[in-house]
């Protein structure tokens, strides 16, 4: 792997930078630095920048309205825009551009991404992701959410939680259960359903923090049409891993840069505190600040796989197992930092706790604690740690599989056991 960046990247990093110099206020700090109402109101004028400029999907073929960039290109468009503090799109964007959107690239009928693609683009279809269930949540493939051909369309029944977005969103793509005899990996179909219809319920999620970023979503006679399905009919299980991939990794090439912005201002908040000469402090600094090194190493050797042409793969589990573990570490330390303050917090509140503060963001006590209490869920939402550990074991170390009680079919997994049994 070649750690310099190649000769070409430096045109295209001299574009953004003039773009980015161009269409932002001359005082401009970071989106962080804004109030709720002009967060707001500045991240849906600027996605209509980055529209025009075809900026929002970037690594889209033309024909669909992508700007047909390299993977080279696409990561030095996120460092640039991560280091600037502005957006790639609203939280929707995430689930329909870089989810549901490569999804369709590789799964998709032609008639399905001539038809979708634009609407994502323009943002008159907002996209959220429907996996979890109350008893499939690390076992995904357990999911018992059902979906039941009659006629022309698909009836749905069951339930999602952890729907981040489903508030904002007016379309879902799920995994149901169709086929109920089948063993549990086969029978699930990946659907298309709109949300504004009878049938459906939208529940927020309070979190301790005080906010509702996640969801319940409950499916009474749901409908959908017939065509709405991404891949095959029963053969759905395919396809979710495939977005699982774009979902775990195609981020990681560009991880580094959010927590370089964060751990910066946790310098800072170390200093301002009197303990930037604490024997401990510095050392637990100094893991954080290794730990972001290793991000961007390993954000080289998936931007490497991705100049060759692959897709992301069991590997991509590498990443989302780092950073998530790295940020609950992370966080943490913040809160040793603050002391006290950190039990009755004050000032500006993170705009989303899931991730790092935006840049721009002041040193509030509530701004940390608001991320630090998020930031384990990251060990469980996307697979937890343990299920990751797992996936890299079995599928890229090539370790022996964990014994499995489940074998067989869904249905016949689900029913009690015999009076007396076991």
């Amino acid at each position: 792997m070649d750690l310099r960046e190649p000769p070409d990247a430096a045109p295209f990093r001299a574009s953004v930078r003039a773009f980015l110099a161009e269409h932002l206020p001359a005082d401009w700090s970071g989106l962080g630095a804004l109030s709720p109402e002009e967060h707001e109101r500045f991240t849906w004028w600027w996605r209509g920048v980055l529209a025009e400029r075809r900026y929002l999907a970037v690594s889209w073929p033309e024909e669909y309205g992508g700007a047909g960039l390299t993977p080279l290109e696409s990561v030095v468009l996120a460092e640039e825009f991560t280091r600037a503090g502005v957006p790639s799109g609203t939280a929707n964007d995430g689930f329909g551009i870089r989810l549901l959107g490569n999804t369709l690239l590789r799964w998709g009928t032609d008639e399905q991404r001539r038809r979708l693609l634009p609407r994502i683009l323009s943002g008159e279809d907002r996209w959220c992701q429907g996996y979890s269930e109350p008893d499939a949540g690390s076992d995904l493939a357990n999911l018992g959410c059902r979906a039941v051909l009659d006629g022309d369309e698909w009836v749905i029944d069951g339930q999602k939680i952890w729907t981040t977005a489903a508030h904002t969103a007016n379309w879902i793509f799920l995994l149901a259960r169709t086929n109920p005899t089948a063993p549990k990996h086969k029978g699930i179909t990946f659907l298309l359903c709109p949300l504004d219809q009878p049938g459906i319920e939208i529940r927020p999620i309070r979190m301790m923090s005080g906010g509702s970023d996640f969801n319940e979503v409950f499916f009474s006679g749901a409908r959908t049409p017939r065509d709405h399905v991404v891949g095959p009919v029963d053969g759905g299980w395919s396809v979710a891993m495939t977005l699982l991939g774009h979902e775990r990794g195609s981020a990681a090439a560009t991880l580094h840069v959010g927590y370089r912005v964060e751990l910066d201002r946790l310098l800072a908040l170390v200093r301002e505190a009197g303990l930037d000469r604490d024997p401990i402090v510095r050392q637990r600094l100094a893991w954080c600040h290794t730990q972001v090194e290793i991000m961007r190493w390993s954000g080289l050797r998936v931007l490497t796989s991705f100049l060759r042409g692959q897709e992301p793969g069991p590997e991509a589990s590498i990443a989302k197992l780092q950073w998530s573990e790295y940020h609950r570490v992370v966080t943490e330390l913040a809160v040793d930092v603050l002391g006290a303050e950190a039990l009755v917090p004050s000032g500006r509140r993170p705009m989303s706790p899931l991730g790092p503060d935006a840049p721009g963001a002041p040193n509030s006590s509530a701004s940390w604690t608001d991320v630090f209490l998020n930031a384990r869920a990251g060990t469980l939402y996307q697979g937890t740690s343990e299920v990751q550990r797992t996936i890299l074991g079995e599928r890229a170390l090539g370790l022996p599989r964990e014994p499995r009680a489940d074998e067989g079919s869904w249905e016949a997994a689900r029913r009690p056991a015999p009076a007396g049994a076991g």
